[in-house]
């Protein structure tokens, strides 16, 4: 029997618009707003500071509550994200089943298996997300060096925590939220549902792509070019494998690696990097 259809493209498009609205939309929008503000200064924008993992309180405990809350709220919505694509799934088996198809066997149809999320691979997706992060963060590199250089981004600071027991446990969950929540919402869902609302895949990929930039911005045109390009990657291969975990992975090493090692490394080194 044929596979009931998805829901309509206007239920679809107002899901869209408000899991971005709750997500990364929203950062996109601030970003833009932040790079007006930027050009506007009274400073050239290279010799602005961007700062990532700020701290929230001068007290330890207090600014350690702060950022696993942050953490945690950030996640929310891939879970929703998740949820929403579950429920169509579950609502296409109730349907083919109350027509007497039964064409859906339960969890190979779920959204984590739909996404690859789940763990069917964990040494591929592993090795797959270090090759992406060494063939992403290299040339990364040399862009970032030559966007410092022109004058087109300020000047980004990965983590200001205070030197505490806690703080690389925290950076390595704060990568491993921006991972998570990047990779699932503006490469798995996203490209998902604009699939399902009929968008031919050079648009679904352009879209993709430069909504991560956009809310990239904040730390200059340079983030914003790398991101792009970095999209571009990152979507080619979910289209290629269907599977997001690589992509959690390749993108959390990047961010562990910027954000601990800048918090690690001594500081007399940073005006010679």
């Amino acid at each position: 029997m044929a596979r009931p259809a998805s829901p309509a493209p206007r239920l679809l498009r107002a899901e869209v618009l408000l899991v971005l609205g709750l997500s990364l939309g929203q950062s996109a929008v601030y970003a833009l707003v932040t790079i007006v503000a930027r050009l506007t200064a009274d400073r050239p924008l290279s010799q602005q500071t961007a700062t990532l993992n700020p701290s929230q309180s001068a007290r330890p405990w207090l600014d350690l509550t702060y950022q696993l809350l942050g953490i945690f709220f950030a996640v929310v919505p891939v879970l929703l994200a998740v949820h929403l694509l579950n429920r169509d799934e579950r609502l296409n088996r109730d349907e083919a089943d109350a027509d007497g198809g039964g064409g859906f066997s339960g969890d190979a149809m779920n959204a984590r298996a739909r996404l690859g999320l789940d763990a069917r691979s964990p040494l591929r997706d592993l090795g797959w997300g270090a090759a992406l992060a060494a063939a992403i963060g290299l040339p990364g590199l040399g862009l970032f060096w030559a966007a410092a250089l022109l004058g087109l981004n300020a000047s980004v600071v990965p983590a200001a925590l205070p030197d505490l027991w806690w703080t690389v446990p925290v950076l390595i969950l704060a990568a491993a939220q921006n991972a998570i929540l990047e990779e699932v919402i503006v490469v798995g869902y996203l490209m998902t549902r604009l699939r399902q609302l009929g968008w031919r895949i050079g648009a679904v990929v352009a879209a993709s792509c430069l909504l991560r930039g956009t809310y990239h911005l904040y730390q200059g045109f340079g983030a914003f070019v790398g991101n792009v390009i970095m999209g571009v990657v990152l979507s080619l291969f979910f289209l290629r494998t269907r599977r997001v975990m690589p992509l959690i992975v390749a993108h959390a090493l990047l961010d562990i690696v910027a954000f601990v090692g800048y918090a690690l490394l001594p500081r007399d080194w940073f005006g010679w990097l």
